[in-house]
C-alpha cells in the first residue's frame, strides 16, 4: 500500500510538472570554485545576485561536476552520461592528438567532437515543445576557425539547439587577442559592457509562444584573469590581504562581474513576468583553478578528483515549487540535470547515468536511493612543465600540482580514489573528513576493496578508456 501511494504521488507530481512546464534557464559558470560565492561562505567575494538566488531557492552543499575539467563536464551536462562512457574525459583541442609527456602511462587520444548520435537536453526538450537556445562557451568540438569556435558540423545547432551565439562578451578573450588591456573609463558601480549578456536578455525579452530552455554558458571566471574595471580592482585590492597577488585580486573582480551579469538577466525575468514560471539552475563546470582561488576546506582543485576539483556550487530557484532559502545536503551529480529537466517537462529519455532530483526539489530532506557516483581522468596535467609542477596536492596551494591518471567513486559518505601508475587506493570518510586529510585505506581494507571493485565494475560497464603502459 505504501509503495502504491508513493508511486501515485510521484506520478501526480510529474503530471503536474508536465501540465504547466516551466521555462528553464541553465546558467553554467566556468571554473568557479565551490566556495567562491558569498552564499557558499567566501570571506571576500561579493556576489549579491547569486546570494539572493540562493535565498529564493535551494542551495546544494554536496553537488558535483561530472569531471574536474571543462569539456568533459560539458558533454555530461548535455547528455546525462559520464565522461567515461562518452570517451570524452579531457578537453578537446584544435586537432586530434595525444599527450607526449614521457610519463609511465600513455593517456588515450584526446576527445574531439561530441558524436551527433548522442541525445542532448536540447533534443529531449524540443521533442515536448520547448524552444532550445545556447549562448556562450560550447567547447565540445574541435576548435573551429579560432579558439572555442563552434563547429559547423558538431556545434550547438547540430546538437538540437534552435539558435544561439558564441560571443565572448566582456571576457578577456574578447579583447586580449587585440592586445588592448587598458582600463575602461567607468564610474564606481558601473561594469564593462557585455554583449553576450545583451543577447541573452534580448532572447528573454522576446515574445515566447513555447516554453524555452536556455543554456547560458559563461566564459567567466576562466583565465586569462583580468578586469578592465579599475574601481572594482582597487576595491578588492584594498579589501584583500596585502600578500595576495594582483592576479588573485583580478580574479575576485571577475567573480563579481559574473554575478553582475547574472543579476542583469534576473532583473529582466522579473520585469517581463517570466520569473514566476522559470526554473533557474546555476552551477559550475569544475572546481576552482588553483592559481587564482582556494577551495578550502576542500582539498584539491580543478584538474584532480579530490573534492576541491569536482564539488561545485549548485542553486535551483523555481517559485511555488522550490521552497525559499532551503539547503539540501544530499549528494547530486551533473549527470542528474538531463533526467531532472526531462521529468519536469514530461519528456521521455533513454538510459543515462544520472537520476532525476525532482523529489529533492520538492523536499530537501527526501532521502534518495544510495548509488555510486564515479569520475574518471586517464590523463596527466599540466601538459607543459609537468616535471616542474609540485607532486603533492593539498588545500589552498595556489599552484597547479601534478595530476596523474586516476579515478574516483563515492558511495554513501565514503569516497575512494584509485591511482593507476602505482595501483594505489586512497579512502576517505567525507562525513567527518570533507578535506580528505586522513586516508583510511589501510585501516578499513574491506571498505576500500569493495569500493575499488565497484569502481572497476562501473568503468567496465561504461567501456571506459584507460591510460596504458
Amino acid at each position: 500500500m505504501m509503495i502504491r501511494l508513493l508511486v501515485c504521488l510521484l506520478l501526480s507530481v510529474t503530471s503536474c510538472f508536465a501540465a504547466n512546464p516551466p521555462n528553464i534557464l541553465f546558467i553554467l559558470a566556468d571554473d568557479l570554485g565551490w566556495s567562491d560565492t558569498g552564499c557558499y561562505g567566501h570571506a571576500y567575494h561579493e556576489t549579491p545576485h547569486l546570494d539572493s538566488l540562493a535565498k529564493q531557492g535551494m542551495r546544494f552543499t554536496q553537488a558535483y561536476a561530472p569531471a574536474p575539467i571543462c569539456s568533459a563536464s560539458r558533454v555530461a551536462f548535455l547528455t546525462g552520461k559520464t565522461p567515461a562512457r562518452l570517451h570524452f574525459e579531457f578537453v578537446t583541442k584544435d586537432k586530434p592528438g595525444s599527450q607526449k609527456l614521457g610519463q609511465p602511462l600513455q593517456a588515450p587520444p584526446y576527445p574531439t567532437n561530441l558524436p551527433l548520435e548522442e541525445i542532448t537536453t536540447a533534443e529531449v526538450l524540443a521533442d515536448v515543445g520547448y524552444h532550445p537556445a545556447y549562448f556562450g562557451k560550447w567547447h565540445v568540438n574541435l576548435h573551429y576557425r579560432g579558439y572555442l569556435g563552434w563547429s559547423p558540423t558538431h556545434g550547438p545547432m547540430q546538437q538540437g539547439f534552435a539558435e544561439g551565439d558564441a560571443d565572448f562578451g566582456g571576457h578577456p578573450y574578447a579583447y586580449f587577442k587585440g592586445g588592448d588591456r587598458s582600463d575602461l573609463d567607468l564610474r564606481e558601480g558601473e561594469f564593462p559592457p557585455d554583449s553576450l549578456t545583451d543577447k541573452v536578455i534580448a532572447f528573454l525579452q522576446r515574445p515566447h509562444e513555447k516554453p524555452f530552455f536556455v543554456q547560458w554558458s559563461h566564459y567567466y571566471v576562466h583565465d586569462p584573469v583580468h578586469t578592465r574595471c579599475r574601481w572594482l580592482f582597487e576595491k578588492y585590492r584594498s579589501k584583500l590581504p596585502a600578500e595576495v597577488s594582483d592576479e588573485r585580486v583580478a580574479y575576485a573582480a571577475m567573480v563579481s562581474t559574473l554575478d553582475h551579469e547574472i543579476g542583469r538577466a534576473l532583473e529582466v525575468l522579473e520585469a517581463t513576468g517570466l520569473a514566476k514560471n522559470t526554473m533557474i539552475v546555476f552551477t559550475s563546470d569544475n572546481g576552482g583553478h588553483p592559481n587564482y582561488t582556494g577551495n578550502s576546506p576542500l582539498r584539491g582543485s580543478k584538474w584532480n578528483l579530490y573534492e576541491g576539483g569536482i564539488r561545485v556550487p549548485f542553486i535551483v530557484r523555481w517559485p511555488e515549487h522550490v521552497a525559499d532559502n532551503t539547503k539540501c545536503d544530499q549528494p547530486v551529480h551533473g549527470c542528474d540535470l538531463l533526467p531532472t529537466f526531462a521529468e519536469i517537462a514530461g519528456a521521455k529519455i533513454g538510459k543515462v547515468d544520472g537520476v532525476s532530483i525532482a523529489p529533492l526539489l520538492k523536499d530537501a530532506s527526501h532521502i534518495m536511493p544510495e548509488r555510486a557516483m564515479i569520475w574518471h581522468l586517464p590523463y596527466y596535467h599540466p601538459e607543459k612543465g609537468f616535471d616542474r609542477a609540485p607532486a603533492k596536492i593539498g588545500v589552498n596551494d595556489y599552484v597547479t600540482s601534478q595530476t596523474r591518471p586516476h579515478s574516483a567513486i563515492r558511495v554513501g559518505h565514503h569516497k575512494l580514489l584509485h591511482f593507476y601508475e602505482d595501483d594505489r587506493d586512497e579512502l576517505y570518510d567525507l562525513e567527518v573528513d570533507p578535506g580528505e586529510a586522513t586516508d583510511l585505506a589501510a585501516q578499513q581494507p574491506e571498505i576500500a576493496r569493495s569500493l575499488r571493485d565497484r569502481l572497476a565494475e562501473e568503468l567496465r560497464n561504461s567501456n571506459a578508456r584507460f591510460a596504458q603502459p
